[in-house]
């Protein structure tokens, strides 16, 4: 097929453009399928990551039903060895706290909530590990430090919660005053819906003269 004069001057004029600049179109074009591929085996290799961090943490709560302190120690380390940015790893670890608390293990209680507070991705679990380690210092009776640990920004859900443990640690410093007020606070920023935690700010409150 035979181009006319205008048809020439185009291809001849693409003919040199390709000649300046082809070779940068070629790389660009190859970098982006290369990238766009890394990213195919990035988002391949999270999912690989979750599904097996996932069966770990399934080992995990079945250790902690069962009272196997050393599969839950396994599965544990697994997690946040080879997982650790996952959420099962946070999971795992306030898991594994829960079940040291409840056997009075508070040395490797607070290990699990502290790793939580030092490498979760979530800023809820994180949240929620500092409320549980703020428990656990209570427990000690390291009050300065679990007060320091409630100072700390956290979600709306958890306010209620917070203020309840401060007006616990307030009133265990023979700060009456103070107590009431956190107490009080605990039940303004807690759902009606949670009724029993509600009951149990309430009764201390009302221990306290209201």
């Amino acid at each position: 097929m035979a181009y006319d004069l205008e048809e020439q001057e185009q291809l001849a004029s693409v003919k040199g453009w390709w000649h300046d600049n082809g070779t940068r179109v070629l790389t660009v074009i190859a970098v982006v399928v290369i990238a766009g591929s890394g990213w195919q085996g990035w988002r391949v290799w999270q999912v690989n990551q979750a599904q097996q961090a996932g069966a770990q943490y399934e080992i995990l709560l079945k250790a902690a039903q069962a009272g196997d302190a050393k599969a839950l120690r396994d599965a544990g380390g697994t997690l946040v060895e080879s997982f650790p940015r996952t959420l099962y790893a946070s999971m795992g670890a306030l898991m594994a706290a829960r079940f040291h608390v409840e056997r009075e293990d508070l040395k490797n209680a607070k290990t699990q909530l502290q790793w939580v507070l030092e490498h979760s991705p979530s800023e809820e679990l994180r949240d929620i590990a500092r409320l549980r380690l703020a428990a656990v210092l209570f427990d000690e009776k390291a009050h300065e430090q679990a007060l320091a640990l409630l100072e700390a920004k956290h979600a709306a859900p958890l306010e209620g919660q917070y203020a309840a443990l401060k007006g616990d640690l307030l009133l265990a410093n023979n700060k009456a005053v103070e107590a009431k007020a956190a107490y009080r606070l605990a039940l303004t920023k807690t759902d009606e819906k949670s009724a029993a935690f509600r009951n149990s700010v309430q009764l201390r409150l009302d221990a306290l003269g209201g």
